[in-house]
């Protein structure tokens, strides 16, 4: 009597991989475990097993997102490059990269059910934005001390600063008609001119530094 082979399941970062590819490429409407299950060939009842609920799947899918943007966050971070040069390279990477970017269209949607969620989902998520805000409050303190930065306090600013990205970036998600990727980094930039640095002056070719000579 033959023994009928069973196909291994894909690693669960390649699932993971595949909801966000789906959620990119059709939107996250169609993200369904029934259809991510015939993209990589497993029963709805299989993933069910993996993750147990969508809100787990989104999540672990954030997750898995989020810890790819970590690993280029920490590497433009550590570049030998002064602070305010790594910030921006912050906000950049921070900023949607357009209407439905699919991170940021899995972020809201995550969030969204978090009224729901229970103590567990609630501090994975507050990871995942602790982590954004330790790297942001070391790279202010690090301006702060070389005297590239005013002396603000690290956590407040960058609390602050958090709150317009992501006000912001909420609105590029979205596609807000009038509002839109190029124009918000001008308005971060500009915010930052005459906020943090040491010397209370706009960088040449800043949008402010247009207004004054006007």
């Amino acid at each position: 009597m033959s023994t009928r082979r069973r196909t291994p399941a894909p690693p669960r970062e390649e699932l993971l991989a595949a909801a966000m590819e789906m959620i990119a490429e059709r939107g996250l409407e169609k993200l369904t475990m029934a259809a991510l299950g015939r993209e990589v060939g497993m029963s709805s009842g299989h993933l069910l097993y993996y993750f147990r609920t969508k809100d787990e799947l989104l999540l672990q899918t954030l997750e898995w997102s989020e810890g790819r943007l970590g690993a280029e966050r920490g590497r433009l971070l550590a570049r030998p490059v002064p602070a305010r040069a790594r910030l921006d390279a912050y906000v950049d990477l921070y900023v949607p990269d357009g209407h439905r970017d699919p991170h940021w269209t899995l972020w809201l949607e995550v969030w969204n059910r978090s009224q729901n969620a229970d103590d567990d989902a609630r501090d994975r998520q507050a990871a995942i934005e602790g982590a954004w805000h330790r790297d942001l409050v070391a790279l202010l303190a690090e301006g702060v001390s070389r005297g590239e930065f005013r002396r603000v306090d690290p956590d407040r600013f960058a609390a602050r600063l958090r709150a317009l990205l992501d006000g912001f970036s909420i609105h590029v998600a979205i596609g807000l008609r009038g509002t839109d990727r190029a124009q918000v980094l001008g308005h971060v930039r500009e915010f930052l001119d005459q906020n943090l640095l040491a010397d209370g002056r706009t960088r040449p070719g800043s949008s402010a530094d247009h207004d004054c000579d006007e």
